[in-house]
């Protein structure tokens, strides 16, 4: 235990760790902080300031258009972010792409995490898919994204107005969609193979390697990837949902109002409802504090005027970070059948007969994988050989770099990056020296800050400074906009009623009146 603690704090630092141990200790001090609701709000905003000002604010001096600063460079957002500038490889001796990805492939059996559940991987891919998107040309340009780099909901309602305007009624503020077994869903994309022409806006990512019967069983939704797994399909139905509930619920409070009105108050209102589950659900699931984030009405005017609250532009390193696939366990739970995590890609198919509440509860009450080396099914093999190729291609600096960048100081040996025998055995194997490791190993070689956390401490930190700093900018939070002339009284209701995803599914689900599990963490916290 001693040599734990001491590696901890020549690893992490002092300044990072005697956080880390205030946060995560004394807890009867924090329940009686947070029981005054000013001191909360207060230490709630300040808690928030103080981590994303652990790296420089926005907006970087860089993309990766180019390695120096010009105009265009601080303009044009389909080039992503970078918040350090490029360092070509030079003499340093890496392994192939290939060669890393192997410190990633699960063995027989799956690591789990302590805390999670397999809702939490499902809602994690989902929620990110919407602002960290990748070039979607062929071929394809690492450089580029095809992101809004807003939390917008584009998984619902598409990425440009063409889409939007494909998968709305225009009646009522509703957006299309059917009843199957007496649940709504959205309708179908296809027919007999095709693209319905109502819906020709709308594109499917990896559409070729689909036969026209599972191009039939396709809904209709806003992403690209809104079929690619049933978890991110789960999601999108439910908020589908929930938009529909909503427009009706505005329709009757306000009989005057027109389509359009009821269609765009109703988004504003499903946008902040998700930041609130990401603060409040996500966020909070991912640290192990005893401090409990909030979004707050106070918060927006007590962060306005922070250096980082700035236009919000994705990073390809915020991207790079976010390869969670160690989550997701080999086998799935879904309606009470283990299926291979291969049968759950394109399964739209799969959710219509146990249902919607169903399916949750199985994603609930399952357990994910730790996030780390030597834990990521076979299946996604490529994607880790993607994500370093990737990050060779726009000479990403190597992890110690990102390690300082965050204010940690730089590991002097394998031993600090993790106490793992397996694992420093193999970064020995493949890098000659510390300083050559490659930040997306890295990240995942370094274990956690202690038995509860999910996230290691730099991968925590750099998740921390930009979810929060990507979530908090949204405009529909500005003090000026956040109030119930954007929202209305009855959106404000929603939105102060809602604190998890249990709350959006149990009000969602009339095909299925039971009760049921929903949620990210294996244990509940207050």
């Amino acid at each position: 235990m001693a040599r734990s603690r001491a590696r901890s704090i020549a690893t992490d630092g002092l300044t990072n760790r005697l956080r880390f141990l205030a946060l995560t200790n004394g807890r009867p001090l924090w329940d009686l902080l947070q029981a005054s609701r000013p001191l909360r709000s207060r230490i709630n905003a300040s808690l928030i300031d103080h981590a994303v000002r652990e790296m420089p604010p926005r907006p970087e001096p860089l993309s990766t258009m180019a390695g120096y600063t010009s105009w265009a460079s601080l303009t044009d957002r389909t080039y992503s972010g970078r918040h350090l500038p490029p360092v070509p490889a030079g003499e340093r001796e890496r392994p192939t792409p290939e060669a890393a990805a192997a410190l990633f492939t699960r063995g027989a059996s799956m690591i789990p995490c302590p805390r999670s559940t397999v809702l939490f991987a499902y809602f994690a891919q989902w929620f990110t898919d919407g602002f960290l998107r990748g070039d979607t040309n062929v071929p394809r340009d690492p450089r580029k994204n095809s992101s809004n780099h807003h939390i917008d909901l584009n998984q619902l309602y598409g990425l440009n107005d063409a889409a939007t305007a494909a998968l709305r009624t225009f009646d009522g503020g509703l957006l299309k969609s059917q009843l199957i077994n007496g649940g709504e869903f959205p309708p179908y994309l296809c027919e007999n193979g095709a693209i319905k022409p109502e819906f020709a806006p709308l594109s499917v990512a990896l559409w070729e390697r689909l036969t026209d019967a599972q191009r039939d069983t396709l809904f209709a939704t806003g992403s690209d990837r809104g079929n690619g797994q049933i978890g991110f399909t789960m999601l999108t139905v439910l908020f589908l949902r929930e938009h529909n509930r909503v427009a009706r619920l505005l329709a009757l409070e306000h009989p005057r109002w027109d389509d359009e009105r009821i269609f765009q108050t109703t988004r504003n209102i499903l946008i902040v409802l998700l930041i609130k589950l990401v603060v409040e659900e996500y966020i909070n699931h991912i640290t192990p504090y005893h401090f409990r984030f909030t979004l707050d009405p106070a918060l927006p005017a007590r962060l306005d005027h922070a250096p980082w609250h700035r236009q919000n532009w994705a990073s390809v390193e915020f991207n790079l970070v976010y390869r969670w696939h160690s989550l997701v366990p080999s086998h799935l739970s879904v309606g009470g059948r283990e299926l291979p995590m291969a049968e759950t890609f394109f399964g739209s198919a799969l959710i219509p007969e146990p249902g919607l509440g169903r399916l949750f509860e199985d994603a609930s009450r399952q357990r994910a994988g730790r996030i780390g080396l030597f834990n990521t099914d076979p299946v996604l093999r490529e994607i880790d050989v993607a994500s370093i190729a990737d990050s060779r291609a726009l000479d990403l600096a190597p992890y110690n770099d990102y390690r300082e960048h965050c204010r940690f100081p730089r590991v002097r040996g394998f031993t600090q990056i993790s106490g793992d025998r397996r694992v420093i055995g193999a970064l020995r194997e493949l890098y000659r020296d510390v300083d050559d490791v490659d930040l997306y190993v890295g990240l995942f070689a370094e274990e956690p800050g202690s038995p509860e956390a999910i996230l290691p401490p730099l991968l925590t930190k750099i998740i921390a400074i930009d979810a929060f700093s990507q979530a908090l900018t949204n405009p529909l939070l500005a003090p000026r906009i956040f109030n119930a002339a954007t929202f209305s009284p009855a959106g404000m209701r929603v939105i102060a009623g809602t604190r998890t995803l249990s709350d959006v599914v149990h009000r969602n689900t009339p095909e299925d009146q039971k009760p049921r599990l929903v949620s990210m963490s294996r244990r509940t916290r207050p």
